[in-house]
């Protein structure tokens, strides 16, 4: 199940930045690429999710899945 997530992850990578994209330097490659993981982390909703961004199913599942005091 995780090796098809990975797969479908860096296929989209490449697709939408990798492949898209001549990188004139290290610095250059970190920078864009960390924009794009903050944009795909914080600004797309994913299917997967219902519809909410990584970071907003993450909190709500954090809240959700907080542990009870006993």
């Amino acid at each position: 199940m995780a090796e098809a997530w990975i797969e479908s992850f860096n296929s989209r990578l490449r697709d939408e930045l990798l492949n898209l994209w001549h990188f004139d330097s290290l610095l250059e490659a970190q920078v864009i690429i960390e924009d794009h993981r903050v944009d795909y982390n914080n600004q797309r909703p994913h299917s997967a999710h219902g519809g909410l961004t990584p970071a907003e199913f993450t909190a709500t599942w954090t809240t959700i899945n907080q542990p009870q005091p006993a």
